[in-house]
């Protein structure tokens, strides 16, 4: 079965995205991340020897996956097309959901126009961030152990 899935997943993932990537989870199931749509599809076992259990869901801004939005159990034996057209749904079903509730914001710009410039403003900042970063403590200690052991080894061969 999970020969099956596999294989099902690949040829699944072909059809949905042109990027995308393919793995095996904890629960023996196979996810299909698509990063650049912010997405992601599970194909796990359902309860029924050819049935599998299709799964959508969002992929968070740190790359984790939020739980899943909707789900459906299909036939195993369905054509890639019937399981393209399933995943679709779900997937329009995790955007809707995912969609902003109100049409046009107060200030009249169009809804998610500002969210890729704010990413950008965060990971500038983050970049920021790092290069401020000094030296941390953890790392002196580490340094000033080093140089215990030196100081050490060198005063019992009778260097010092």
């Amino acid at each position: 079965m999970s020969t099956q899935l596999r294989e099902r997943a690949g040829e699944l993932a072909a059809v949905l995205w042109r990027e995308h990537t393919v793995y095996r989870d904890r629960a023996g199931g196979v996810v299909i991340r698509g990063e650049h749509v912010e997405r992601w599809i599970s194909l796990a076992p359902a309860g029924g020897r050819d049935e599998v259990l299709l799964r959508a869901g969002r992929i968070l801004d740190g790359g984790t996956t939020a739980p899943a939005r909707s789900e459906v159990i299909m036939p195993l034996s369905a054509s890639t097309a019937e399981l393209a057209a399933a995943c679709r749904r779900l997937l329009a079903d995790t955007a809707a959901d995912a969609a902003p509730r109100t049409a046009h914001p107060a200030d009249g710009r169009r809804p998610g126009r500002d969210r890729k410039p704010a990413r950008r403003q965060r990971k500038h900042e983050r970049r920021q961030q790092r290069r401020q970063r000094h030296t941390s403590l953890r790392s002196w200690m580490v340094l000033a152990c080093v140089a215990a052991v030196v100081a050490y080894y060198l005063s019992s061969v009778g260097l010092i």
